[in-house]
């Protein structure tokens, strides 16, 4: 599944193109993706400015006047700006027609998701979406430090990368990046996050502001099913230090790298660097 540093990859792809530019037509080639898709799609966004293109977690939200596209790419979407002639794909189910400005081209924006977990659905003026509404702060903002890890984390016996996953704590660090943060700030993943100190929670923070910043820089990890809007993988998944490296040396003191599953989802480390 794409992570922050993909979708936010995605936005800022997607975005010259898309803010100040009308709606001129919404195509829906299968009325549902994970949930339905709503009315409000074909009805009220043709004709409206989209203002902003913005990130919230791991959604991309359209906004305009008379409400806002909600996205998100699932598993396997991809968003494109393409020629409106572009050839139809079997998985192309959604296509945004954008109203050139002049001198332009028209464009389309289309919505490609093989597997169908992305969702295109709507959120009113002045109302925030139910999928949104109890999401912690993004990582890399100022609402966001060790501190904040710290307070919440007291009195949790949960692994520390559960916690640092959940996204009612903090949006969008999401596997490959929890695991790469843990390791940068020396933390083994399977201690209980009521267990870590005020200062390492501090350390940890400034890990995923940075890598995450780091990993948008450089175009986010190429996966399996996203490339980034101009048809150019990332690059980042070639510095990564612990995840998919089960059985190869630490990159930092040459220890066999572990692998073990914690809630369903694959964890990596290395027991010498991270206690």
């Amino acid at each position: 599944m794409p992570e922050l540093p993909e979708v936010e990859t995605t936005r800022r792809g997607i975005a010259p193109h898309l803010i100040g530019r009308r709606v001129a037509e919404v195509t829906l080639r299968r009325a549902d993706l994970r949930w339905p898709i709503p009315r409000e799609i074909t009805e009220l966004l043709p004709g409206q400015r989209i203002d902003e293109v913005e990130r919230r977690a791991k959604y991309l939200l359209l906004h305009t006047h008379a409400g806002s596209a909600l996205l998100h790419l699932g598993m396997t979407g991809v968003l494109r700006v393409l020629p409106p002639d572009a050839p139809i794909g079997v998985h192309d189910h959604v296509d945004i027609r954008l109203e050139p400005l002049q001198g332009e081209r028209a464009r389309i924006l289309r919505f490609t998701d093989p597997r169908r977990f992305g969702c295109l659905l709507w959120q009113a003026p002045g109302t925030t979406h139910e999928l949104l509404a109890d999401l912690g702060p993004e990582p890399l903002t100022d609402a966001f430090d060790g501190d904040l890890l710290w307070h919440r984390s007291r009195g949790r016996k949960a692994a520390v990368k559960l916690f640092l996953m959940d996204n009612a704590v903090v949006v969008g660090v999401g596997n490959i990046y929890a695991s790469e943060a843990l390791f940068a700030a020396g933390i083994d993943p399977r201690r209980p996050a009521g267990a870590i100190s005020r200062a390492r929670y501090q350390r940890l923070a400034g890990e995923v502001k940075r890598i995450l910043a780091w990993a948008i820089e450089r175009g986010g990890t190429t996966l399996r099913d996203f490339l980034n809007p101009d048809g150019v993988p990332g690059y980042f998944f070639r510095e990564l230090f612990v995840y998919g490296r089960e059985g190869e040396p630490c990159r930092v003191c040459s220890t066999v790298i572990r692998q073990q599953v914690i809630g369903q989802r694959s964890t990596f480390w290395c027991p010498h660097c991270q206690k």
